[in-house]
């Protein structure tokens, strides 16, 4: 099972991350957001239906997408951009969209101000 990992992270944390990795240290698959309202700001509530309907699914259309939450194509087209952009979303060769992982992970800790 290919799992992602959303998290909050600093440059310092993604740093270490990647030069743990280039160690050969084991990292799993991580996309980071710099803030919690990022990651929020990302990852809205229609763009989470829209990765639940997408994870381990493989490459689809944006129509397709579409269809599998009962959504108009353009505002989809929008939030698939979205999602493209935040390295979310990967495109193939062919112009579809994939979110190549089975399973998501969410990490953030919330602390006293």
């Amino acid at each position: 099972m290919r799992t992602v990992t959303l998290s909050v992270a600093s440059r310092e944390e993604v740093t270490k991350r990647v030069l743990s990795a280039f160690r050969g240290k084991k990292q799993g698959e991580h996309i980071s957001f710099a803030s919690v309202e990022l990651l929020w700001k990302v990852l809205t509530a229609k763009r989470w239906e829209l990765l639940k309907a997408m994870t381990g699914q493989g490459a689809m259309t944006i129509r397709e997408a579409a269809r599998r939450v009962g959504r108009d194509v353009k505002a989809v087209h929008g939030d698939v951009h979205a999602l493209l952009n935040a390295g979310v979303l990967d495109k193939t060769e062919d112009g579809r969209i994939e979110f190549p992982y089975d399973a998501v992970r969410v990490d953030f800790l919330l602390e006293a101000a």
